[in-house]
C-alpha cells in the first residue's frame, strides 16, 4: 500500500529528479512587517538563493550586493558584505538562547533564519527522505470545506529548521498546503504557514508561493494580517 510519504514524493516529481540533481537555484522574494519588526527592514526583497540537494548549505545573494551562507555541517554563518566587512556567527542557533518573539535580530541572526529556512522550503518533500527524518501519518486537517491529509515530520539534530517535528499537510492530489511549527529563534511562536500556488520546473513541483500567518490556540491561522510572505520563480535543478 502506498504510504502518504511515496503519495506526497510522487505528487512533487518522484525522488529521481532530486536524486540526480545537486543543487536548486531560485530567487525568491520576501515581504511582510517581519523583517522590519526584527529589526532588519533591509531585507524585503528578491534574493537569488542557491540550496544544496543532498546537504543543509545554501547561499543567498541580496540585492544590495550582500551574501548570507549557511553551512550546517560546519555550523557557521557567514555574512560578506560590497564594503568588504566579512562576518562569521559559530552555532548561530544558540546566539537566539533566551529571545522571544519581541527580541530584535542583527543581520546575520536575521539571514541564519532565512537560509535554514528558504533552504528547507525550497528542497521540502524530498527533505523528508534524509536520513534520520522520522515520518508518521496524523489526523487530517479540515479547513475551508478540503480535507488535508496531515504528516508528522521530527527532524534530526543534524539539520537546524524551525524546530523538531513539525505537521505538513497535503491535499488530494498530493500537494503541500500547509505547515505547523513553532520557530525555536523566534521564541516558540505558533505558526501557521501555507503554501498557496506551486510550479513545475525541471521536473519538479515547487511551492511559488508561501503566505505565513500567526497560529490562534485553536490551530485556525490570524488572517488579520500576513507577518511574512515569499514568492518563488526561475526555479532551476542542476
Amino acid at each position: 500500500m502506498t504510504t502518504l510519504l511515496d503519495h506526497v514524493i510522487d505528487a512533487h516529481g518522484g525522488p529521481t529528479p532530486w536524486q540526480d540533481a545537486t543543487v536548486i537555484e531560485a530567487d525568491v522574494t520576501y515581504g511582510g512587517p517581519f523583517w522590519e519588526y526584527k529589526g532588519v527592514p533591509d531585507f524585503l526583497g528578491t534574493d537569488h538563493v542557491i540550496a544544496d540537494v543532498h546537504r543543509e548549505h545554501v547561499i543567498l545573494q541580496q540585492p544590495s550586493g550582500r551574501v548570507i551562507e549557511f553551512d550546517r555541517d560546519a555550523d557557521t554563518l557567514t555574512v560578506s558584505c560590497p564594503d568588504g566587512r566579512h562576518e562569521t556567527l559559530y552555532n548561530p542557533r544558540a546566539s537566539f538562547d533566551g529571545y522571544t518573539p519581541d527580541s530584535r535580530w542583527n543581520v546575520a541572526q536575521a539571514g541564519y533564519f532565512r537560509a535554514y529556512a528558504t533552504w528547507s522550503y525550497l528542497v521540502e518533500p524530498y527533505l523528508f527522505t534524509y536520513p534520520g527524518v522520522e515520518t508518521a501519518e496524523i489526523e487530517p486537517w479540515i479547513e475551508d470545506g478540503e480535507r488535508w491529509r496531515g504528516l508528522s515530520v521530527t527532524f534530526p539534530a543534524t539539520l537546524d529548521l524551525h524546530n523538531t517535528t513539525q505537521l505538513y499537510y497535503f491535499d488530494d492530489a498530493g500537494l503541500q498546503r500547509r505547515i505547523d511549527y513553532q520557530p525555536d529563534v523566534n521564541g516558540g511562536s505558533p505558526t501557521a504557514h501555507y503554501d498557496t500556488a506551486h510550479g513545475t520546473f525541471d521536473g519538479v513541483v515547487v511551492t511559488t508561493a508561501r503566505r505565513i500567518h500567526i497560529r490562534n490556540e485553536d490551530r485556525t491561522p490570524d488572517r488579520s494580517w500576513v507577518p511574512i510572505t515569499l514568492d518563488v520563480t526561475g526555479v532551476r535543478l542542476t
